[in-house]
């Protein structure tokens, strides 16, 4: 072999290497969910223009449409004919809205899983000096905000073999009506629910835990543990005070575990230390902690696209 071949041999086998390194397919990943991000959304919701969204009023039509559009803007279908599921809350007509991701499995696209948190508040509370309006940042923009950043990331990808139902509820204040009345909805319709997480007061971090959230009714199901799995890391943890309180009873995911009997739990970082406005009007956006929110979010998010895309149901109760 002369020298001139033995070049030429090396040069296209540097050359096709190249290329074929260069065709090699990128997986694609969400934009992760920004600080000013969860600071838009909570800056609106909590606002005073909104006047505490309380159950019929307009300041809680203007957050439903505010939803509406965040769900339209990321192609995040409606549910139903619309993105609104009215109800009736004693004798006030209010809805839920509900966005839907279909999932890409022909098979697992049959089983769903519920992403919610409640978006309305009281309205008004007691006088501080002259503010009466119950902003709600941490109770529940907080937990909506997570609910309308998570359905943007897994809109950007389309990854989810199970389908996600996206809902923002009403009426939650007044009783869980919201959540009993879709529950009994989706009951109706026969839906295979395989798991809901909520989200509930998640503005402002944990008093010196090692998990960065904890779930209610951590002893009924594997949730827990199998988010911890998915994570990689410490998550999720137990927090007494939460059985204490019966938290698992008194919030959006207690009417799904009535009607399924699946796990249906909620994720928050409400620990009766670390936060003092709970319905009070300085429950306000300055108040929040945007950058734990975010960083809780995107902890969040790997973790339920894993449970979106297992092949058995793995999360299960005890």
């Amino acid at each position: 072999m002369t020298k001139n071949i033995f070049i030429i041999l090396i040069s296209v086998l540097f050359i096709n290497c190249k290329q074929t390194t260069i065709a090699q397919p990128q997986e694609k990943t969400a934009e992760k969910t920004k600080v000013s991000d969860v600071a838009a959304i909570i800056n609106f919701l909590a606002s005073d223009e909104l006047e505490g969204r309380d159950t019929g009023s307009e300041g809680l039509e203007k957050a439903a449409k505010f939803i509406e559009e965040e769900f339209k803007k990321n192609k995040i279908a409606p549910y139903f004919e619309t993105y609104r599921d009215t109800f009736d809350a004693k004798g006030t007509a209010t809805y839920n809205v509900v966005g839907f991701l279909k999932g890409t499995d022909d098979k697992l696209s049959k089983e769903f899983i519920i992403l919610g948190a409640h978006y309305d508040h009281i309205g008004k509370g007691k006088e501080v000096d002259g503010d009466v309006i119950a902003n709600g940042a941490n109770d529940n923009a907080a937990g909506s905000s997570a609910v309308i950043a998570l359905a943007k990331q897994f809109a950007q990808l389309k990854n989810n073999k199970r389908s996600i139902l996206f809902v923002l509820f009403g009426a939650e204040e007044r009783g869980l009506l919201g959540s009993a009345h879709l529950a009994e909805v989706l009951k109706e319709k026969n839906i295979n629910l395989y798991a809901m997480v909520n989200f509930e007061m998640i503005g402002v971090p944990l008093n010196d835990k090692p998990y960065k959230a904890y779930i209610t009714g951590y002893e009924i199901s594997n949730m827990a543990q199998k988010m911890n799995e998915y994570a990689g890391s410490e998550l999720i943890g137990y927090l007494p005070k939460a059985k204490e309180f019966q938290l698992f009873r008194r919030s959006d995911n207690y009417p799904f575990y009535e009607q399924f009997k699946v796990p249906c739990q909620t994720i928050s970082t409400f620990d009766f230390t670390n936060y003092n406005y709970y319905h009070h009007v300085d429950d306000e956006a300055s108040e929040m902690n945007f950058e734990f929110m975010a960083e809780l979010i995107n902890s969040c998010a790997p973790v339920i696209t894993k449970m979106a895309n297992t092949s058995d149901k793995e999360v299960k109760l005890n």
